[in-house]
């Protein structure tokens, strides 16, 4: 099921690089249905999303419906259940707790010479989140996408969730929005979600900035509205690492890796180890786990062709092939764990220890479970209330703070050939309007 590769052989490169081009977004034919649906959006607002919604989602849905009501979210608690409602709850406080310590404020410093510099930061005005609820009913997501955005401030959040085959929404989806604050909701998904969104519609207005998970057509969307507003990462397939010594519990390492085989048919899940015999011991779980689980399509294509055991010499190495990889999670499964922290670079989020599976980061740890995947976490972080907020640099000269560094600016404006902007300081400093009185 899961291949065992010994570090450092030619075939262990090639796994390597299957890795690496297992999340690249290139299809063309995907880009070519994302860039149709995205122009008739932009051109013919809902009428084209109405289209779209009626021949993938809900054939009857009618265009009043496309916002959800205040009484729909209403009526949705009276369809879950007190202990959903209960754990929602916990979650979002966590994570809102959590994101609260990322709160900076807005800076001005005195300088020499009466200068002051600073930085203004302020939070988007309008945040639009695209929340998955067909193949994958994802209620963490929403939670991850839209705390955040309110705890930078942010005074409009506008959820698209793509309607069932009868046009509702899943009661689920509607409370966990509702416990977080949001209240418009609307009745899209995909592709037409993202740009409606970026766009504008009769019916959605347009947000300064789209975040949240999708398939391949949604994130090929999100690239494509690049510009037009801010998107928050380009979400590849989902992935684990777990670095397990030979003190590991195969059956929890085992576990770990199906919660994320689970997600999808090109998810990976990848065990590194300098134990033969545990690498061996985890193969012989996981064939004994995955008959309990439900997305047997999933595991199976996501277990036959994107997860591997890498056979390592130390655990040296073994961080060497995470930090490689540069996975979404990385799980350290071994006997000091806190020993090895600081040698994990590149990782969109480190599980520490036997009781720390992926999942509880997940849904209700805290820390945001948006993360950069498929290699990215080489120069990617998680989602954070940084990601809805802007920064404006403040800038104020007094006429002696400008006199003193005139010189030097008008030295490299015209090096540059720019003497509009050597003109701009001559004008205003000492120097320049001595040169003007002498003419």
């Amino acid at each position: 099921m899961i291949p065992i590769v010994r570090y450092g052989t030619a075939e262990a490169d090639a796994w390597l690089t299957k890795l690496d081009d297992r999340g690249q977004l290139m299809d063309s034919e995907i880009l070519h249905v994302v860039d149709e649906i995205l122009e008739a959006v932009r051109s013919r607002g809902d009428k084209a999303v109405l289209e779209v919604i009626r021949k993938f989602d809900a054939p009857s849905m009618t265009l009043d419906q496309l916002r959800v009501t205040q009484k729909e979210i209403k009526n949705a608690y009276d369809h879950v259940t007190q202990p959903f409602l209960q754990a929602v709850r916990h979650a979002r406080d966590n994570i809102e707790r959590f994101h609260r310590e990322q709160l900076r404020p807005s800076w001005m410093r005195p300088h020499e010479d009466g200068v002051i510099l600073g930085e203004l930061i302020q939070p988007l005005q309008r945040v639009g989140a695209h929340a998955p609820a067909l193949s994958q009913m994802l209620v963490s997501s929403l939670i991850m996408n839209v705390v955040p955005a309110k705890v930078a401030g942010v005074p409009e959040v506008a959820v698209c969730i793509p309607p069932r085959r009868d046009g509702h929404i899943h009661p689920h989806m509607l409370v966990a929005a509702a416990e977080c604050g949001i209240h418009e909701i609307y009745r899209v998904g995909g592709v037409p979600a993202i740009g409606a969104m970026a766009y504008g519609t009769e019916t959605i207005r347009r947000v300064d900035k789209v975040v949240g998970p999708g398939n391949p057509y949604v994130q090929l969307a999100k690239k494509q509205v690049y510009g037009v507003v801010d998107i928050d990462k380009l979400a590849g397939p989902s992935e684990i690492l777990v670095i397990a010594d030979e003190h590991a519990n195969p059956g929890f390492v085992a576990s770990d890796l199906l919660s994320q085989a689970e997600h999808g048919t090109i998810s990976a899940a990848v065990l590194v180890t300098p134990s033969e015999r545990m690498a061996e011991s985890v193969i012989e779980e996981i064939a004994a786990q995955v008959s309990t689980l439900s997305r047997q399509k999933e595991l199976q294509s996501s277990l036959g062709s994107y997860s591997v055991a890498f056979l390592v010499a130390d655990l040296p190495q073994a961080m060497d092939v995470a930090n490689r990889i540069a996975p979404e999670h990385v799980s350290l499964e071994v006997q000091e764990p806190f020993q090895w922290l600081a040698s994990i670079r590149n990782a969109g989020a480190i599980l520490l220890g036997p009781y720390s599976p992926e999942a509880v980061g997940d849904y209700i740890a805290g820390p945001n479970h948006v993360l950069p995947t498929g290699g990215a976490a080489r120069f990617g972080s998680p989602l954070s209330v940084d990601d809805f907020m802007k920064k404006t640099s403040i800038i104020a000269y007094t006429k002696r703070g400008l006199n003193k560094v005139s010189q030097d600016v008008v030295e490299l404006a015209i090096t540059e050939g720019l003497d509009g902007h050597a003109a701009a300081v001559k004008t205003r400093s000492d120097t320049g309007m001595a040169s003007a009185e002498c003419s």
